[in-house]
């Protein structure tokens, strides 16, 4: 007795569609998550800088598409207590701004990589 299996296999999932949409998904995932994370740092900023001269803020960005950056301000690691010139040195313990935007942002992701994924989901 002979059998002969085959099969043929069309689709997105094997002409290399699935994958593309997946790529795309998670660019515009980091992408999106990034603007969202600026966001809530610049709301964090406004909440607990007591003398904002608005540079520090304006030097706040997105880079490479997924990075929050400060762009390397020299105070900012005194702005936000990691910095050599903080307490013991002085009482000055730093703000919390980032680990704030970084608490805020993983509880947002989930919901945020949820709704952009149905965008997708269809080219898959």
């Amino acid at each position: 007795m002979l059998l002969d299996v085959s099969s043929r296999g069309s689709g997105p999932l094997f002409d290399g569609r699935a994958r593309v949409a997946a790529n795309a998904y998670v660019d515009h995932l980091e992408r999106q998550l990034a603007e969202e994370g600026l966001t809530i740092l610049r709301g964090e900023m406004r909440a607990v800088f007591r003398n904002p001269t608005g540079y520090y803020e304006s030097r706040c960005r997105v880079e490479d598409g997924h990075k929050i950056t400060d762009s390397r301000v020299v105070y900012g690691p005194w702005l936000a207590g990691v910095g050599s010139r903080n307490f013991p040195v002085t009482k000055f313990r730093g703000y919390d701004h980032w680990i704030r935007t970084r608490d805020r942002l993983n509880e947002r992701k989930v919901g945020i990589g949820e709704r952009l994924l149905r965008r997708y989901t269809g080219r898959m």
